[in-house]
């Protein structure tokens, strides 16, 4: 009975650790999408602290891990979101990058966890995103392209995305960023 509580305990704080920090392999695939999409090599990312207050204002679920600033010395290059969104029977991991003016460099699906959908994270088909902002308002069917056998997928990443730029025009209007 005790090794069942101690078990029970250490999957917790795994479980707690784990949910607040992106996982190295992710991070490998963020930073290379960053050196892409943003034509840099080198660079810093640094959290963007918000505060509690803000946590029911805004849709997306903000951390200092999952929504950074891009650094080249001490200069902003651009930002970062890594979120997850929910397709049919599992979430998808996508990551949105933005220019200094928050307008969309990259949208991509980092990992994908189902057998069908996976359309989605072709570059066709993201690329729809790349040069919108929070001055745009996504909608599937209208304006947003939707795939033959990906249609959960596609509303739950124009959804997800919509969420972001929504937090991104708060965060800006309260000078958060």
């Amino acid at each position: 009975m005790v090794n069942l509580k101690r078990y029970c305990l250490l999957f917790v704080i795994i479980f707690f650790i784990s949910g607040f920090t992106v996982p190295e392999r992710i991070n490998k695939l963020i930073d290379k999408e960053i050196r892409f999409s943003l034509n840099i090599n080198a660079f810093t990312k640094e959290a963007i602290t918000i505060p509690e207050n803000f946590t029911t204002k805004i849709p997306s679920e903000i951390s200092d891990h999952n929504f950074q600033r891009v650094k080249v010395e001490e200069n902003t290059v651009g930002y970062y979101y890594f979120g997850k969104a929910f397709g049919k029977v599992d979430y998808f991991d996508f990551v949105v990058i933005f220019d200094t003016d928050l307008n969309v460099s990259k949208v991509k699906i980092l990992v994908y966890r189902e057998d069908h959908g996976a359309e989605i994270m072709s570059k066709r088909w993201l690329k729809q995103f790349i040069g919108k902002s929070s001055k745009n308002e996504l909608n599937y069917p209208k304006g947003v392209i939707g795939i033959s056998g990906a249609t959960l997928s596609v509303k739950s990443m124009t959804k997800a995305v919509n969420d972001v730029f929504k937090t991104v025009q708060i965060l800006k209007e309260n000078n958060l960023l």
